[in-house]
Formats: C-alpha cells, structure tokens, sequence
C-alpha cells in the first residue's frame, strides 16, 4: 500500500489538511487528541457500513453518512444537505481494506442464500434483487473507488475541500491516500 500517507504525528498531517476538520479526524482517532466541545458538526464523513468501523470523535463534530463501500453516489442530497444547511466546507471520504463492496459477484450465491434463509424472500425475488441493484453498489477496488469517489464530489462543490481517507480494519488508524 504505497498510497497509504501514515499519520503518526501532527507534523505528518499535508499542511493543506492542518487546523482544519480533516486534520482534527486524524489527531482525534490517530493521535488521540483530546476532545473540544462541538454545538455545530465541522464535517461529513462518509465511510462504509461495516461494523468493524469505528470513530473516535468527539459529540456533535462531524455528520456521519455510512453506506457500503463509502459509496456517497445515491446519498447526493444528504451530502448536499449537510453543506447547504449544516454548513459544512471538510468531507472525509474513508474506505477500508476487505470491504464487502468489492467483488460482489463472487458474493451472489451468499446473498441469494442469505435473503432467503435470514430474510425469508423467496429465491427468484433475492436473485432479481442482487441482479437489478449489485452492479449500483459494486465499487471494485476500495482506493480506487475511493479517489474517483472524492474527484466528483471536488467537481459537484468546488468549495468543500474534500479529502480520501483509508482505513485498515485491523487497528482502525487512519491514513491519508497520495492522489
């Protein structure tokens, strides 16, 4: 992973992220900043659904949009809302390594299976249900996905600084991705 820009002191944080939301994400859940006192959220995090995902941040500090794979293309007016009526100009767009979101072709069967043993769908409708929505949530490669992610939010609000953030599911650090 020589795109993984490792984030063990405040001097490793690009100057462009420092004193900003960003910044405070990394030293809050990398370097163990103590919390400050939030009424208004400063950010948007988008990140995935998985529950191995955890943040530490302090209340109030950010708006938390999670869908799977950090996949923000069918959550446009959230994200609009968030910078229109909750004011926020940071987004941090964290993806994670082993997402379920990648490949899931090879999950078909799992999910079929799944829906109908846990979900009580009858097999047709699971099987029409992963064939008409799976190729939606696909994401391929998670910093791939991830950077081309961020590239169109940059263009869709060319206001919001918006950076692409990874995470590994074994320690929870952050890292920042060299675009």
């Amino acid at each position: 992973m020589n795109r993984l820009i490792s984030i063990d002191r405040p001097s490793d944080i690009p100057p462009k992220y420092r004193g900003t939301p960003i910044g405070r994400l990394l030293e809050y859940q990398n370097l163990s900043r103590p919390f400050e006192i939030y009424s208004l959220a400063k950010i948007l995090i988008g990140m995935c659904i998985d529950s191995r995902k955890l943040l530490h941040i302090p209340d109030n500090f950010a708006f938390v949009l999670r869908t799977g794979g950090a996949n923000l293309r069918y959550s446009e007016f959230k994200v609009s809302y968030a910078i229109a009526v909750g004011g926020v100009s940071h987004i941090a767009l964290i993806t994670h390594d082993h997402c379920g979101m990648v490949n899931l072709p090879a999950r078909k069967d799992l999910f079929i299976k799944g829906l109908v043993k846990k979900g009580g769908w009858r097999k047709k409708d699971a099987e029409n249900h992963f064939r008409n929505f799976s190729h939606l949530f696909e994401i391929g490669n998670e910093t791939d996905f991830v950077l081309s992610e961020v590239k169109r939010l940059r263009l869709r609000s060319p206001k919001v600084r918006v950076a692409p953030v990874f995470s590994k599911v074994q320690d929870n650090r952050l890292f920042l991705l060299k675009e």
